[in-house]
């Protein structure tokens, strides 16, 4: 909702104003209300304000029960308290950026709000700047490929102009966590959070990109490989915003590969490697890149590998040169992910294999990558917004095709107010941190992790829980085929699996077994084993068709 209507102040007190009824058939649009978070509270309790809640052609006022369900201890809400601001334009964030230099930027929010609950991050401020339009597309220029930093990682996976031109990059979004995570993870926040187990880095590096950044000084043009600093830090300015990155045009004859090795399918690289060289005239390798991801405290150029496939003959004598060479001239680090020595001789058979696939590619047409569609964009024309740490502030919401209006706090999760203040339980509290996919709802078309989600980051949307299907007629054909294929044993990670199921099936109505396996690897079930799930869904899609 748009920032209207101030709260009517009497004696130092804060009265909310009346709630007023609509016309029936009218779309609800009222201007935001707010009052002092605990103002109408017990001091000490979890967050559950009376709310007024707005349907179509009827106004229902609840008092809410003030219970403390969960300790401010764990993943499943966020007790540190910050004030939202979200511009409705890039000139807006900017001048945002410039008053309030030390604000936290919140573009996919898959990594910023698991730093926020695990207390790693308590910024004073958050600036939401999901719905700035300019940021977003990937556009080819005179100058090479320009990709606006709001661009999430799916949009990049499924790109067939980058498949076919900047193959290793589109390859390291493909390899991207979750889809749920790729769906909402932006390119900018892949890079502005200085992991060097970034998937999106090192192929970006190998393509020589740089970044395009803006502040209230004006802009600048750096290489990418200058902003970074070391484990989550980068060398961004006070004020200073990454726009958008740009990849130089490729020459003919270049071929580019991307592996990884993680624990499991959805999860941070134990070790990547990407890979860019070109095939000259007399048939030896020249432009050679290769960056390495997770071997030290940024991703890492492997400058004497490089220097060992330059300007000589592609054999598998030079390749397994280049290969010890990356192996020697990394240091890396013991953690809960890998071993040091492990990461060495990981190293040496992706750079061998990475330049094995980057070699034929300078010869071959690659394929078009995997299948699917985008996730829609955000909202446009949304209304600005600022709201102080200890506000509330109504929202708009539009939850399985009802209209409604609830109030709510800077640092409530959608996942919260859907299940304790609306009562809709099939979204599920798992892992809080974006890794189980239990609390998948949909929000504007598109899968999300309820528990990654600010409420009021969701003001106007439209959102869909499990609820939703099927609530007043017979089961949809995916929900009968998870009954008749046995797809369920708890029924824990149902509600989440079922509406990514559904999406599966609308972006690809046919898909294969390794299609559906990779679209679901972020949704982790312990009790049947997945294959049940695979039959069902190919069941759906027969059923479907």
């Amino acid at each position: 909702m748009a920032c209207g209507t101030s709260p009517v102040e009497t004696s130092g007190q804060m009265v909310l104003p009346q709630a007023t009824c609509h016309k029936p058939g009218r779309f609800h649009e009222p201007q935001a209300t707010r009052h002092k978070l605990g103002s109408c509270h017990k001091p000490g309790l979890f967050h559950k304000p009376r709310a007024t809640r707005h349907k179509l052609g009827e106004c229902v006022e609840e008092e809410f029960e003030m219970t403390s369900p969960h300790e401010p201890t764990n993943t499943h809400i966020l007790s540190h308290r910050f004030s939202y601001l979200r511009p409705g334009s890039l000139n807006e964030a900017l001048a945002l950026l410039k008053d309030h230099a030390d604000a936290r930027i919140l573009a996919g929010g898959t990594n910023l709000l698991v730093d926020m609950k695990l207390g790693k991050a308590k910024p004073a401020e958050v600036i939401d700047i999901t719905f700035v339009p300019e940021m977003r597309g990937i556009e080819e220029r005179s100058d090479g490929v320009w990709i606006g930093a709001l661009t999430t990682i799916r949009e990049i996976a499924l790109s067939r102009f980058l498949w076919t031109s900047y193959t290793a990059l589109a390859e390291a979004a493909a390899a991207f966590g979750s889809t749920q995570v790729a769906m909402r993870g932006t390119l900018g926040g892949n890079v502005c959070n200085g992991s060097p187990a970034s998937d999106t880095v090192p192929a970006l590096l190998a393509f020589g990109a740089e970044a395009y950044l803006m502040g209230s000084d004006g802009e600048r043009m750096v290489a990418l490989g200058d902003l970074l600093a070391g484990p989550g830090q980068v060398k961004l300015r006070k004020g200073e915003i990454l726009a958008a990155a740009r990849l130089p045009k490729v020459a003919p004859g270049t071929g580019s590969a991307f592996l990884k090795i993680s624990r499991v399918h959805a999860d941070l690289a134990k070790v990547s490697v990407a890979a860019r060289l070109s095939r000259d005239e007399a048939g030896r390798a020249s432009s050679v890149r290769i960056e390495l991801g997770s071997v030290g405290p940024t991703v890492v150029r492997a400058r004497k590998a490089e220097a060992a496939l330059a300007k000589q003959p592609m054999s598998d004598e030079a390749r397994l040169a280049a290969a010890q060479q990356a192996a020697a001239e990394i240091e890396p680090i013991d953690d809960v992910r890998s071993t040091a020595e492990y990461r060495r001789k990981a190293t040496a058979a992706l750079v061998h294999d990475a330049v094995l696939a980057a070699w034929s590619r300078t010869e071959m047409e690659v394929g078009v990558g995997p299948r699917g569609e985008p996730p829609k964009a955000p909202l446009r024309d949304v209304p600005s917004l600022a709201v102080d740490a200890e506000e509330l502030v109504d929202i708009s919401l539009t939850v399985n095709g009802e209209t409604m209006e609830i109030d709510v706090a800077p640092n409530e999760l959608l996942l919260n107010v859907l299940r304790e203040r609306l009562e809709l339980t099939g979204a599920k509290y798992g892992c809080g941190i974006g890794e189980c996919g239990a609390c998948t709802v949909w929000m504007n078309g598109t899968p999300v992790l309820g528990c990654l989600v600010f409420a009021v980051s969701a003001d106007g949307a439209d959102v869909r829980t499990i609820e939703g299907e099927a609530a007043n007629g017979p089961l949809t054909t995916l929900q009968q085929a998870f009954i008749d294929e046995n797809a369920f044993q708890c029924g824990y990670c149902t509600p989440g699996m079922l509406l990514m199921s559904k999406k599966l099936l609308e972006e690809i109505p046919q898909p294969s077994e390794e299609e559906i396996r990779d679209y679901l690897k972020g949704n982790h079930c312990r009790c049947t084993g997945y294959a049940s799930i695979v039959r069902a869904i190919e069941k759906a899609a027969g059923g479907m068709g």
